[in-house]
């Protein structure tokens, strides 16, 4: 099969997703397909109209790449690819709009505020204290790879609030404030390319012994964090591997996602804090990860994701109808 694997763009995570597009590109070869790598630039258009590709894996992290914008050029050029549609990669990319939809569903998500940049960082600050209370989360809404996210304890003054919202601002129109929401960092996989539905793989604890959460640099430097897969969750396995696919089908996910929870004691503490609809597929890894665990070979997995997409196709077409004389 002929597969082109799209990477970086203009965002904060192009050199994560190098790295993933690098592993993938690896895998499918080994899988015996013909791969070229294609940068997610101006030219990416004309490159995908003229290569004769058989499907588009999409290996992109971030703005013009996860957020529906490569998908919509996709359907325009009749391409069939890897991944979730364009409605559904743009709501899980804008946290403050999947978790509407994430909450009309049922799923479980933390208190918030979204501020506008262009406000007063101060009086911004001093809103989402008085109404989520000491304790907050701040992060841009539409950014990933924990990019930009400052957790503030309530002993914090407002003024690093105001602070971490302009440095939300900074990269992203939108600054989103949640409750900190406390518990063990858990993630859990969803393969989706058979027709009996979703699958959700084995869940993986996150431990960040380095740093104060699953940051950008915990996620990525080798040894900096340590992953069970599977996690030891009890009788919230069950609860998770449900919220996580809840959560997948109601933003309309296909193919693959990622649900990144916190998770309390107790069901009730349960929060989903984002779905991922490209997840990461470095070395270091969760999605790879938990398919490995679950005697999926990364080869395979992408070799299932590509031939899925083939067989799925473009976006149906409807012949037009001429109007009515």
């Amino acid at each position: 099969m002929r597969v082109a694997v799209v990477e970086g763009g203009p965002s904060s995570e192009a050199e994560v997703s190098r790295a993933s597009a690098r592993n993938v590109v690896r895998a499918l070869e080994q899988a015996s397909h013909d791969v070229t790598r294609l940068e997610l630039d101006p030219t990416v258009c004309e490159r995908l109209r003229t290569g004769g590709f058989d499907v588009v894996f999409p290996a992109v992290h971030g703005a013009v790449g996860e957020d529906g914008s490569l998908q919509g050029a996709l359907e325009l050029l009749c391409l069939p690819y890897v991944g979730s549609d364009v409605l559904a990669s743009a709501l899980a990319m804008n946290k403050v709009r999947s978790r509407v939809v994430l909450a009309a569903a049922g799923c479980p998500v933390a208190a918030g505020l979204a501020f506008e940049r262009g406000g007063s960082s101060m009086r911004c600050a001093e809103k989402a204290r008085a109404v989520l209370g000491g304790a907050v989360v701040v992060k841009p809404a539409s950014s990933g790879s924990a990019i930009g996210v400052a957790r503030l304890e309530a002993t914090a003054p407002d003024e690093d609030v105001a602070r971490a919202l302009e440095a939300a601002w900074a990269l992203d129109d939108v600054a989103l404030v949640e409750v900190f929401a406390r518990g063990r960092e858990v993630t859990c996989s969803v393969l989706d390319v058979g027709e009996s539905g979703p699958r959700v793989l084995a869940a993986t604890e996150i431990i960040s012994p380095h740093d104060a959460f699953y940051t950008y640099e915990a996620r990525y430097a080798p040894n900096r964090s340590v992953h069970h897969c599977p996690a030891s969750l009890g009788d919230l396995t069950r609860v998770i591997h449900d919220a996580a696919c809840a959560a997948h089908k109601a933003l309309g996910c296909r193919d693959l996602s990622r649900v990144d929870f916190i998770v309390g004691d107790s069901a009730e503490t349960l929060v989903v804090l984002e779905v991922n609809t490209i997840p990461g597929m470095t070395e270091t890894s969760l999605y790879p990860e938990a398919a490995r665990v679950a005697g999926v070979s990364f080869p395979e997995l992408c070799t299932r994701l590509v031939e899925n997409a083939r067989r799925r196709g473009p976006r149906r077409r409807n012949p037009g109808r001429a109007l009515p004389s």
